[in-house]
């Protein structure tokens, strides 16, 4: 048996599945995610044990033999992180998470640094890692000077798994300190974020071995053999895995809390002042790219929670399929942007707004506001060269016929969505998991998901989304507030 363990900004999703990436078993737990102050988004990482502790707990009472032939356990968890240890292991503060934009300035500042475009592969954005500490060291002294060990969330996991220090090069591709091209922590890069390499994890593929389950952990819930801990991946790069995506052209477009549109790379070909991410894949000699903005389901939940509406009976009010944009627009910004503004102060707006719109209206332009954004990044990724023929749709919003039918007319391309089943970061983590403790060939692992539907773009109504995007972009500086 193997376990996919994805460590997700609300929740823990935890998959067991069999050799063959059968899924045994699925649990999920939730744990909070506080905003203390404007721009600051914080978690607990005993929050993260605790729900991985309830997930065996579970699995142990609903599945005690497969739990028992445990083999291997992938992991996967959000990115940039900063989980802050000291020298016995202990947390410092609670983890400063990826939505956090209070190292704005700092980010700005290193951005600025010779060399760092060319070593890391990317703008620093204020919700990398190495912002983070330069905050820190600038506001918090005393914990700055404490720390012995970053740790991206996930690796926190992995410790506390197994007792050592370990990252993987997809996820610490997102911390502003990897040479990302040559997959191994860069000491000018370090050095400019006054960070040294002891205060590093070591480094391994996401496919191969990190350590291993402590036996008081295999003791705990009776599983009989060693059981490996793949390296793992950030969770895009997991999700990746999940949905097959590894070679050329492949892709994927995920409607979760924040919005990614991901394609994968077999060489490194970076392009940071498109604003376009350029990460090691979590498979060897591999990397992928990816526009990314900071809300998309986050939209409609911050709608609901003003409409007093639960988001699925908003999303039930649209109609059943498209017929053309609204007259009401929505800029997404609610957390700031990454592509393709790069902008931590840019906020949100509707334009437009008349007193004849409800619920319904406002929610159609919020699903068309987080689309309109996800065209900005598909602008992005082809300035680089990249190209996509078709992609997998997945994620909450990909639930919604409404939002699938508008995100393929206004992407113009087919949206291959999954017949069923699991395909997300659990199953990639669990895949690699497979891969690290099996040494199986990837491309027998990490196939792709049954395809049940394609839901192709409207060509009558392209022009008209078109259109719409156009003037959706020609709108930004109305909200820039550094315009």
């Amino acid at each position: 048996m193997y376990l996919g363990l994805d460590l997700g900004t609300s929740g823990l999703k935890t998959i067991l599945t069999d050799e063959t990436g059968r899924v045994i078993e699925t649990v999920e737990g939730h744990y909070p995610n506080p905003h203390p102050r404007q721009g600051w988004s914080e978690q607990d990482p005993a929050d993260w044990i605790t729900a991985c502790e309830t997930a065996f707990d579970t699995l142990a009472a609903r599945v005690p033999a497969e739990l028992a032939d445990l083999r291997g356990i992938g992991i996967s968890g959000h990115m940039h992180g900063a989980t802050l240890i000291d020298a016995a292991d202990q947390v410092l503060r609670p983890c400063i998470l990826w939505n956090d934009t209070r190292s704005a300035r700092q980010a700005a500042w290193l951005d600025q640094q010779p060399d760092m475009h060319r070593i890391t592969g990317n703008i620093v954005f204020p919700g990398f890692t190495a912002p983070k500490l330069l905050w820190l060291e600038e506001n918090e002294p005393d914990v700055f000077a404490k720390v012995a060990k970053v740790l991206l969330p996930k690796d926190y996991l992995r410790l506390w798994l197994t007792g050592g220090h370990m990252g993987d090069m997809s996820d610490s591709a997102g911390t502003s300190w990897l040479d990302v091209g040559a997959r191994e922590w860069s000491d000018q890069a370090l050095a400019t974020g006054h960070m040294r390499r002891d205060q590093m994890p070591d480094l391994c593929e996401g496919s191969a071995v990190s350590g291993q389950m402590r036996d008081a952990l295999r003791q705990r819930w009776g599983i009989k053999a060693p059981v490996i801990v793949a390296g793992g991946a950030g969770d895009n790069a997991a999700a990746a895995c999940g949905a097959g995506c590894f070679s050329e052209g492949q892709g994927f477009v995920s409607l979760g809390t924040s919005g990614v549109l991901l394609a994968a790379k077999d060489r490194y070909a970076p392009d940071a002042a498109s604003a376009v991410h350029t990460f090691c894949h979590a498979v060897p000699d591999r990397w992928y790219q990816m526009g990314v903005i900071l809300a998309a389901t986050d939209c409609l939940n911050w709608l609901s929670r003003n409409l007093g509406q639960s988001a699925a009976e908003l999303a039930g009010g649209l109609p059943g399929q498209i017929s053309g944009p609204s007259d009401l627009m929505f800029l997404p910004y609610l957390s700031g942007e990454r592509t393709p503004h790069n902008n931590a102060d840019v906020r949100g707006a509707f334009i437009g707004l008349d007193v004849a719109h409800g619920p319904a209206d406002l929610t159609q332009a919020v699903v068309e506001g987080v689309t309109f954004a996800l065209r900005d990044c598909l602008k992005a990724l082809e300035g680089t060269g990249t190209k996509l023929e078709s992609v997998i749709a997945m994620g909450g919003g990909a639930r919604s016929r409404f939002w699938l039918q508008t995100l393929a007319t206004t992407l113009n391309l087919p949206l291959q969505i999954p017949a069923g089943g699991e395909f997300g970061a659990a199953l990639g983590a669990a895949r690699l998991g497979i891969a690290a403790q099996t040494g199986a060939h990837l491309t027998d692992i990490m196939t792709l998901p049954d395809i049940g539907e394609t839901i192709d773009p409207r060509p009558d109504l392209t022009d008209a989304y078109d259109a719409r995007w156009q003037r959706y972009r020609g709108v930004y500086d109305a909200v820039n507030p550094d315009r």
